[in-house]
């Protein structure tokens, strides 16, 4: 296979562009099949592709001009600020010039950007964002985490299709448990949308539908795929994460707290920093966009060095399993089904 492009948008994140620029060195490192277009202020990044003694033949720079803020109404700024790094890196997959896209920046823009530029796959009528979040024994896909809060019925179908081919391809996941989030465990339960949606889940033969998933079960492996909609699945995200931060602070102040406790937590440091990084948002990728034609995933915006590597082999994965391929068949299949 030809080397695998991926384009960074390095001017989205709180942090700059350094970080960008040393997850890059790490990834390339690692893999020799990786080239980047990497979009931003050029200067600075010739200056930090020195530093890091980046293969200069394997970075192309491209300048931008401009840049879209949090600040920025996100259509508007897709559509004025063509010289931005976002719409740079969105144009690049678009173009074919790149086969995914990497960013930090506005969620909301970069959103719109994916559906404005790259444009849906045939069929898909909703993209949703689809971070893993861990929990005992693996990873769940949590499906969708921010982009559509008032989702139908039909699009969570579609979403929990997305998801089992993401599972499958790059978790290794043979036949993906999908399970929809619900306040019980009963099909009856639940709001109109979780209730109008079971049944079309239950009538999905090319899913594994196991039924509904409560909040309390899910850090225990409850399913593979974790079909909601957005409002649901950011407030369990970032509820994720607030309270892994809240553990790892709690454990370091208990074993800072006395001579003994001191000297017990330096005999058991490292396997507890093994655990924890396992829960750890920057070491597992980044929340791809699925149902483009062309791959976009998004990073936070307080991304280091170790979330831009793991995001490009998640894009190096993604393309080596052609899973964005497989999911425009998927509903180029579905529609020809629907019009038969």
């Amino acid at each position: 296979m030809d080397n695998i492009i991926i384009a960074v948008d390095t001017m989205g994140s709180d942090n700059g562009s350094e970080y960008f620029i040393q997850g890059i060195s790490e990834a390339m490192t690692e893999y020799d099949d990786l080239e980047f277009l990497v979009t931003g202020k050029e200067e600075e990044l010739k200056q930090y592709i020195e530093q890091y003694g980046c293969d200069k033949t394997r970075i192309t720079i491209i300048n931008a001009t401009e840049e879209i803020t949090c600040h920025d109404a996100p259509v508007e700024a897709i559509r004025k600020k063509k010289a931005s790094s976002m719409v740079l890196a969105l144009n690049a997959v678009k173009e074919g010039n790149a086969q995914a896209c990497i960013s930090a920046g506005n969620s909301g823009a970069l959103l719109a950007g994916g559906q404005l530029l790259i444009g849906r796959a045939k069929g898909v009528k909703r993209t949703p964002l689809a971070p893993l979040i861990p929990h005992r024994y693996g990873s769940s896909l949590l499906i969708d985490c921010g982009a559509n809060v008032d989702a139908k019925p039909e699009n969570l179908v579609q979403f929990a299709k997305m998801g089992s081919i993401y599972m499958k391809n790059i978790e290794g996941v043979e036949n993906p448990r999908v399970g929809i989030i619900n306040i019980g465990a009963e099909d009856e339960k639940g709001n109109e949308l979780v209730k109008e949606t079971i049944p079309l889940l239950r009538a999905c033969n090319d899913i594994n539908f196991i039924g509904s998933v409560e909040s309390r079960d899910i850090p225990n492996g409850a399913a593979d795929v974790l079909v909601c909609e957005a409002f649901v699945g950011n407030v369990l995200l970032k509820f994720f994460e607030g309270l892994g931060k809240m553990f790892m602070s709690e454990i370091k102040d208990t074993l800072k707290s006395s001579p003994k406790t001191k000297i017990g937590g330096a005999l058991i440091y490292k396997p507890i920093k093994k655990t924890f990084k396992r829960y750890m948002a920057d070491d597992k990728g980044g929340a791809p966009l699925l149902g483009l034609k062309g791959l976009v995933v998004k990073i936070h915006g307080n991304c280091k060095n170790n979330e831009v590597r793991t995001a490009i082999i998640q894009c190096r994965s993604f393309v080596k399993k052609h899973v964005t391929d497989q999911i425009i068949h998927t509903f180029e299949v579905d529609n020809s089904n629907k019009q038969a």
